[in-house]
């Protein structure tokens, strides 16, 4: 019963994870970032302070941090006891007869471990490497986008490199203030705000020239204030 029990929260704690992640890509996080920050609260490890600050500047991000290192503390103590539980010399294979091997006390719960070693690895492909965990995520995906749980964004902070200042990533959409019109028209120079590049169509336009239009569905690679970004490309 508790091999099963530890098996249980293992999957359980795959799953907490993976939502976590997807939620933090849904807020504007990279999926390779979301993911990290995603263990890293679930495991109460930690993570460098610049990373840090894109969690504690976002009241989204921060909830759903939050959630992550609840549900952590509670799973890794019932995963501790469960683990140790399972050690047991009387559990898994107590009762399993092997011609000319004798499973003494001392032997059985590293067998145990061992067993128990390659289930959870096991565990660990399906949710990591196969067709199945891609279902899974697109499916978690949808069911988050579906229900409103997470706000979806179109503007990311990719760097933070100075007090107030970042590199961002910025969608272009149907509401946005520059749709249609070129980088000198749209004046965000004004709001000390620079275009570095340009992602069109999966390809990458490096330092675009002032007349450079920006049409829908560009993502905008550009440095400047948080909240000017936000203001010169979101109208927000």
């Amino acid at each position: 019963m508790s091999i099963l029990l530890f098996l249980i929260i293992i999957i359980v704690s795959f799953v907490i994870v993976r939502t976590g992640a997807i939620a933090f890509e849904l807020t504007g996080l990279k999926w390779s970032l979301a993911k990290f920050q995603a263990l890293s609260c679930f495991t109460g490890t930690g993570f460098t302070t610049r990373e840090a600050e894109l969690i504690t500047r976002h009241s989204q991000r921060r909830e759903i941090a939050s959630v992550l290192m609840i549900l952590g503390n509670v799973g890794l103590v019932t995963l501790i006891a469960t683990f140790v539980n399972t050690l047991r010399p009387d559990m898994i294979i107590s009762e399993v007869k092997v011609p000319f091997l004798d499973f003494s006390l001392f032997l059985t719960p590293a067998v145990n471990l061992l067993l128990g070693m390659i289930v959870l690895f096991i565990i660990y492909k399906i949710f990591t490497k196969t067709s199945l965990s891609r279902d899974f995520t697109a499916s978690i995906r949808q069911h988050l986008i579906k229900k409103e749980m997470i706000k979806v964004a179109s503007f990311e902070e990719l760097a933070l490199i100075a007090e107030g200042y970042s590199v961002s990533s910025v969608e272009i959409d149907s509401n946005s203030p520059v749709l249609d019109k070129s980088i000198i028209e749209s004046r965000v120079r004004d709001l000390d705000v620079t275009v570095l590049a340009i992602e069109r169509e999966g390809k990458i336009i490096p330092n675009p020239t002032a007349n450079r239009k920006l049409i829908l569905d560009d993502k905008i690679i550009c440095f400047g204030r948080f909240a000017n970004v936000k203001k010169a490309l979101c109208g927000k």
